[in-house]
């Protein structure tokens, strides 16, 4: 019986996934080429696809296809669009709302433009009326997850594959952040390290250990 050859850590941006060298198909990876940012907005340079926010950012799919590498990418370094026309914004999608952890906690989202305002308005109504809001929301329901079901970390820094049987409060290195981009500099507010590229800011190895989080609040 042949033995398996060790899983390792996919480089290209927007992917991240253990992968085994023997197990590489032509469309097994999705990622990104560069990132590209500027006055605070974060945008793939491949789809243009952007947010302010940087969780939702690293949460946007690849828009390309291939094989896993563990060669880490050439980054390139697009000049700033000149007299573009900004997009309209998409329609706020009332699922993803519910999902959205910023409008959750009435926070304002970028993706969802009037959700905190929406959710500030319902607090401010009078009692009586805001009893009768709060009847008409129906409580989430509970996800019930197998213990050993495959999931993926969602903490900053980290990306594992984890098995809830196997989670502990020290299974996971991550970065509790958040991330700070500010004057050509990128780096994390936690562990006070700041870098210039993109790559080298990637590479930042996590400063706190925890529990594995499929779902993290922010």
């Amino acid at each position: 019986m042949e033995e398996q050859a060790a899983k390792v850590r996919c480089q290209r941006m927007g992917c991240d996934v253990m992968f085994s060298p023997d197990d590489n198909p032509d469309d097994s990876c999705q990622y990104h080429d560069s990132p590209f940012f500027h006055d605070g907005m974060k945008e793939w340079s491949c789809c243009k696809k952007r947010s302010h926010d940087f969780s939702l950012f690293l949460a946007i799919p690849g828009c390309k296809t291939g094989k896993h590498t563990t060669e880490k990418p050439v980054l390139a370094k697009p000049a700033p669009p000149k007299n573009q026309v900004p997009a309209p914004a998409p329609a706020p999608d009332a699922s993803s709302k519910q999902t959205c952890s910023r409008c959750q906690q009435g926070f304002f989202c970028s993706e969802h433009g009037s959700q905190a305002r929406e959710k500030r308005l319902q607090t401010d109504l009078p009692a009586e009326n805001n009893t009768g809001v709060q009847e008409g929301l129906a409580a989430p329901a509970k996800k019930i997850v197998d213990i050993n079901q495959p999931q993926t970390c969602g903490n900053k820094g980290c990306g594992m594959t984890f098995k809830e049987k196997d989670n502990h409060d020290t299974a996971c290195s991550y970065h509790p952040g958040p991330a700070v981009f500010h004057d050509r500099l990128r780096g994390w507010k936690c562990c006070d390290i700041h870098v210039k590229e993109f790559d080298e800011f990637m590479s930042i190895p996590p400063c706190t250990k925890g529990w594995h989080n499929a779902n993290p609040a922010s």
